[in-house]
């Protein structure tokens, strides 16, 4: 069967299958009785099989016939059901977003507020998890990655992020006047938080600061800088970590950098995202408004 099958001809067998009658089909789709008989007819022709007895005036579904409308029936119950779902949406796209667990939780969740309001018609989806994902595999638009820049399978856009910046961060209240943090030095008298995965660790920050003596050795560890960061928060001590990831603390002024906003900076993250997808409304605008959020914050985070 090499000729493609009218919708036509389709919908006025589903009809007549449903009536058992062609005049009732023709009063259903507003045509005539003859145009039923014609499309059924040619439909016949197509598939090679006899679909209905004519009896006298009436028409009997043969057994292929049947089964033949069974599937119709099934397959045209299956179209209004889509179509009613995706009249009931209430967005026209769905954006789908891996990310790393720290800068979904520290910096992007508090912002999908303000890119939703720009962008009403884009449902977002986040998904956290440490583990990269292969864009060409799942079902994700968009993979932010934290570390080291890995290669891509072909056809994959990768844009760097603007470079973090790494200082010594801790709340308020651990700064007292038996434990001040007046210079670096007075490091040595606190708990030193440490992020496992960060590509920056106090050991680094040791070496841009040679005369300064900590026992790195000690201290807690947490595999996670939202993790570290919540501990900070807490008081529990003064951990190391990126500026881009406290903004809200800082704001709110439940972390303080006691040494200042000026520390090592590291290329962390990449924006991920196939080629062939780039040039999509939904994330073409999601692009846009990432990069500048992010550029806004960097203007901040250096005043």
């Amino acid at each position: 069967m090499h000729n493609r099958i009218s919708l036509k001809a389709i919908q006025a067998f589903e009809a007549a299958a449903r009536f058992e009658s062609f005049a009732l089909a023709a009063d259903d789709l507003f045509v005539t009785p003859s145009a039923i008989s014609h499309q059924v007819k040619l439909l016949e022709e197509l598939v090679g099989v006899r679909l209905f007895h004519r009896v006298h005036r009436a028409v009997v579904l043969t057994d292929a016939g049947r089964k033949y409308a069974e599937e119709i029936s099934a397959a045209f119950a299956r179209i209004e059901a889509a179509t009613r779902n995706v009249a009931s949406a209430e967005k026209s796209d769905i954006l789908s977003i891996h990310c790393t667990p720290s800068f979904a939780t520290q910096w992007l969740m508090p912002r999908l507020a303000r890119y939703s309001a720009l962008q009403p018609d884009v449902d977002v989806r986040l998904n956290a998890s440490v583990s990269p994902v292969d864009l060409m595999q799942e079902e994700f638009d968009v993979d932010i990655r934290y570390g080291m820049r890995q290669l891509q399978p072909a056809g994959t856009l990768v844009l760097p992020l603007p470079p973090e910046t790494i200082v010594p961060l801790c709340a308020p209240s651990l700064i007292t006047e038996e434990r001040p943090l007046d210079s670096m030095e007075d490091l040595g008298h606190h708990m030193l938080i440490h992020s496992v995965r960060c590509l920056v660790t106090w050991r680094d920050w040791m070496r841009q600061h040679r005369k300064v003596r900590l026992d790195i050795s000690r201290g807690l560890r947490f595999d996670r800088s939202f993790m570290s960061i919540s501990a900070a928060v807490d008081g529990l001590g003064v951990c190391l970590d990126s500026l881009l990831l406290v903004e809200r603390e800082l704001e709110s002024g439940r972390l303080v950098a006691p040494f200042g906003r000026e520390g090592l900076q590291v290329q962390a993250y990449t924006f991920n995202v196939l080629k062939s997808k780039v040039d999509l409304p939904k994330i073409r605008s999601f692009q846009h408004w990432l990069f500048s959020e992010l550029a806004d914050g960097g203007a901040n985070a250096r005043t």
